[in-house]
């Protein structure tokens, strides 16, 4: 049970999440995205009409800048993108598993990994979605996106912080009150923080008159990408390191029991 053991299959599974993400996102965000175009391109074109076949090649690019197609983008530039995130998320929750194992409670490895993926979508993914969701194109004034992104990182570094003070209480308060008190105090600091957080940190609000049923289909795709992406890390990995422990566990007793012969 070793920390590149843990890397390896983190990465594997990271992997497998890329590719599923993928598929997910494509069929549940590119639709959305290409609708938040349309939308975008009839605002600036000032009532200029293009078919099906000239949206679907629609590009964004700054002067002098590189073009890249949009049947580029929603294709090869989405598998680039999931995958490379799910092997760099899957390495990342894989090393973080190997550093808690042993750390929280009387979990097994394969039932404190399931733990660390759960407790990682709620503080990275889903904690700062809720008070920052996603936005298509066309949504947001484009001189306030470097405050928005800030604010959004802000808002992502106060839950992880929050998220491992809330395990660092968890582990004090289990060895004097229990699992049950423990889970329920330490849950409960978590939320009073991220909470207190987001209603003191500004609101955006910079949606205008675009479609509300457009960028409802489009923050679900995203969350549901986001789900699918930590989800089938967690299930992965989780499976492949129960699997790791039980070889290890059957390698030691036969150790332990050629000993004692």
């Amino acid at each position: 049970m070793t920390p590149r053991n843990f890397l390896v299959r983190g990465l594997l599974a990271g992997l497998i999440a890329g590719l599923l993400t993928f598929a997910v996102a494509y069929i549940a965000g590119e639709p959305s995205v290409d609708a938040a175009i349309k939308v975008e391109s009839a605002e600036s074109g000032g009532g200029h009409h293009h078919d099906d076949g000239a949206a679907a090649e629609h590009s964004h690019h700054e002067e002098g800048g590189t073009e890249v197609s949009r049947q580029n983008q929603s294709t090869w530039g989405l598998l680039t993108a999931t995958g490379s995130t799910g092997i760099a998320l899957g390495g990342i929750v894989a090393l973080a598993s190997a550093f808690a194992l042993g750390r929280i409670g009387r979990l097994r490895p394969s039932q404190s990994t399931a733990l660390v993926a759960a407790l990682g979508f709620v503080s990275v993914a889903l904690v700062p979605f809720i008070k920052y969701p996603a936005t298509p194109p066309a949504v947001g004034n484009a001189d306030t996106i470097g405050s928005r992104t800030t604010q959004y990182f802000v808002m992502l570094a106060i839950s992880v912080l929050a998220m491992i003070a809330a395990v660092l209480l968890f582990r004090k308060l289990h060895e004097r009150f229990g699992t049950y008190t423990a889970v329920l105090v330490s849950a409960g600091a978590y939320l009073a923080v991220v909470i207190l957080a987001a209603a003191l940190m500004p609101t955006v609000n910079e949606i205008g008159d675009f479609p509300a049923d457009t960028l409802w289909y489009f923050r679900r795709g995203s969350l549901l990408t986001l789900a699918t992406l930590w989800g089938v890390i967690g299930i992965v990995l989780t499976g492949l390191i129960g699997k790791l422990y039980a070889e290890e566990s059957a390698t030691q007793a036969r150790r332990d029991l050629a000993a004692s012969l």
